[in-house]
């Protein structure tokens, strides 16, 4: 029996037939991967590097051959955080597989022996682990990295929003993983992220220890005509139609931003009946529709910022491309403290990722946050 589905999928994995492009990257991933390589993903925010991910590593020649791991480190603050997310990832993912790895893992991980368990409901070991639990977290991490080495099938280990490590108040977190990534060799890893910047220079300084340790794979935006004759089948195979104006709406105000377009796509699709298209005017009133439902949202992570870089963020806004931004012309322009605070504001809306740089032209990240802050002129 067929399943009634949207086939502008959101959340969750992304069946082969409803999945858009990728051709090459997916290619490119699996490539390296199977060649022992490690991949530095990187893209801006919900462009799609997750779904890539998962679309790959089902495929038959990862999913038959390879024990995969996920690992979300983006809401971690220190290194002993890294280690519980990852050793907790380790044990969902590989040591749940089978009781051979569950007692290896209890085996290897002595530093941890107080957090297994037993549930006699289920009649499994279990594995609850605190952050208390962890007293030396470098040790723990060689023990993890020593488990992963034993385990009969290839691992591979995507870390997801791997800059974060960066602001770790422990100094030395990139040469410590570093000399053990370096030693595995039952182990690749894809170091996923969404603040380039930080993650470039994490893997292509010649200064830090990361260097040229991985292949570069960089996700952009889904042609435009590619993309769009993949909605209007999807619509077609459903009876319903698209204007190509009503999806270049779409695709031009979200940037070709994967998860934007697609959500827009998905509600255009839920409000169209058989036989009917959709068009511009729906576009647009769907479109509203979502920045309003995002405002709470966007006022909240805008709450966290100071005035001044605020102020900043609304000039960048108002330049679209911003140019010789602690220049004194710019700073006057629009009516900024000093280049010297609009510089430390620079370098804080960077790290939060609320703007990204190209060369020395800066610009808004997000296209939601700059379709709200058009809303409010």
């Amino acid at each position: 029996m067929s399943k009634n589905i949207n086939p502008f999928v959101v959340s969750g994995k992304i069946p082969e037939e409803y999945f858009c492009d990728r051709v090459a990257e997916a290619a490119a991933l699996e490539k390296a991967l199977t060649n022992q390589l490690n991949v530095v993903l990187t893209s801006t925010r919900r462009m799609g590097k997750t779904s890539l991910v998962d679309f790959v590593f089902d495929k038959s020649t990862i999913a038959d051959r390879y024990v995969t791991v996920f690992v979300d480190i983006l809401s971690t603050t220190t290194f002993r955080e890294f280690v519980m997310a990852f050793g907790t990832a380790v044990f969902d993912r590989v040591a749940s597989r089978s009781d051979k790895l569950r007692r290896l893992f209890a085996t290897l991980l002595k530093s941890l022996s107080a957090s297994f368990g037993y549930d006699p409901v289920q009649n499994t070991p279990t594995f609850d682990i605190r952050i208390g639990d962890i007293h030396q977290p470098e040790y723990t991490l060689s023990e993890i990295f020593e488990y992963l080495e034993k385990v009969e099938s290839r691992c591979l280990v995507v870390i997801d929003e791997f800059q974060q490590i960066t602001r770790y108040p422990e100094k030395n977190v990139e040469a410590l993983l570093r000399t053990h990534i370096q030693k595995l060799s039952n182990v690749n890893f894809v170091f996923s992220g969404s603040r380039r910047r930080l993650l470039e220079e994490i893997f292509f300084s010649s200064k830090r220890p990361f260097y040229q340790s991985a292949k570069a794979l960089r996700l952009e935006a889904i042609d435009k005509e590619v993309y769009f004759a993949f909605a209007q089948k999807n619509f077609n195979n459903s009876g319903k139609y698209i204007d190509k104006e009503a999806f270049d709406k779409i695709y031009d105000t979200f940037w070709g931003v994967t998860f934007y377009v697609q959500r827009i796509l998905k509600e255009a699709y839920a409000d169209v009946s058989v036989g009917e298209t959709c068009d511009v005017a729906l576009t647009e009133k769907l479109i509203d529709d979502y920045v309003g439902e995002n405002g709470t949202n966007i006022r909240e992570e805008l709450s966290h910022l100071t005035e001044v870089q605020k102020q900043v963020l609304y000039a960048v806004h108002k330049e679209h491309l911003a140019k010789n931004i602690a220049s004194a012309a710019f700073n006057r322009k629009h009516s900024l403290r000093s280049p010297s605070s609009t510089q430390t504001a620079v370098a804080k809306l960077l790290e939060y990722g609320f703007i990204t740089r190209n060369e020395n032209v800066y610009s808004l990240s997000d296209p939601l946050l700059n379709l709200w802050l058009n809303c409010r002129r």
